[in-house]
């Protein structure tokens, strides 16, 4: 790859939610000109064209009075006329630094699809990776772990974008914690995704050092931070806040 195409995808991470969605994920979203957004049974996730008014605008008219939605920035969102706006937190994105060798401990990992929708949606309200609805399995390849038949563990893929696919979803449940199932489910995920020559990278709140430290004990490392907005419409005559 030249250095102006590895600049041009890397470009990409500074914006992966519009990036996705005017790409490899535009069938998963609902559209504006300037503004985008993951259908809600998918993701809850929204970008921007640009930083102005009428981006601002556009964005109102693709929410439902009540519905929100989780923006990024690089500063606090404020001020915005027609929205209403809260500050989540900071997310910091971590990128793939050096490549997986050798084999993955991949026994008993299982692929997982419509059929284990139900499945996949209990476990991850049960143990709250972030947000996951009843259609987000569809944005990408997720894999798990069984026990006696039940979902114990899972991990899978979000946004896609040329160059970078998004690890996420990693929920193990509680009376699995500690066997290194989450670190194994990564390693498989980015190793295939390394091998279809793209780079995994991930989301996750400043806040959670446990997930951090093993994210960089896997190989992550930190790219830059974000802030995650949460956007409802100003003229909604109840708040009815979403873990985002």
């Amino acid at each position: 790859m030249s250095s102006t195409a590895h600049r041009s995808t890397t470009a990409n991470l500074d914006r992966p939610i519009w990036t996705a969605l005017t790409t490899r994920q535009a069938h998963l979203g609902l559209s504006d000109a300037l503004a985008r957004r993951y259908h809600p049974d998918v993701a809850p996730f929204a970008a921007l064209a640009s930083d102005t008014p009428a981006a601002y605008e556009a964005l109102h008219r693709l929410l439902q009075p009540n519905e929100q939605v989780a923006l990024l920035s690089l500063e606090p969102l404020a001020g915005i006329e027609t929205l209403q706006v809260d500050h989540v937190g900071t997310l910091h994105q971590m990128v793939a630094a050096r490549d997986e060798a050798g084999t993955v401990d991949d026994l008993d990992v299982i692929r997982l699809g419509n059929v284990d929708a139900k499945e996949m949606l209990d476990l991850a309200q049960k143990t709250k990776p972030g947000p996951f609805a009843t259609r987000t399995h569809e944005m990408g390849r997720y894999i798990g772990v069984r026990d006696q038949g039940r979902l114990v563990a899972m991990a899978g893929e979000r946004m896609c974008l040329d160059g970078y696919v998004e690890i996420s979803a990693v929920c193990v449940d509680d009376e699995w914690r500690g066997k290194g199932l989450a670190g194994r489910l990564i390693n498989i995920l980015r190793k295939e995704i390394a091998q279809r020559g793209e780079t995994p990278f991930l989301h996750v709140f400043s806040h959670n050092t446990t997930a951090i430290r093993l994210y960089e004990k896997l190989g992550f490392e930190l790219r830059r931070e974000f802030v995650l907005n949460r956007i409802g419409r100003a003229d909604a005559s109840v708040n009815t806040a979403r873990h985002i």
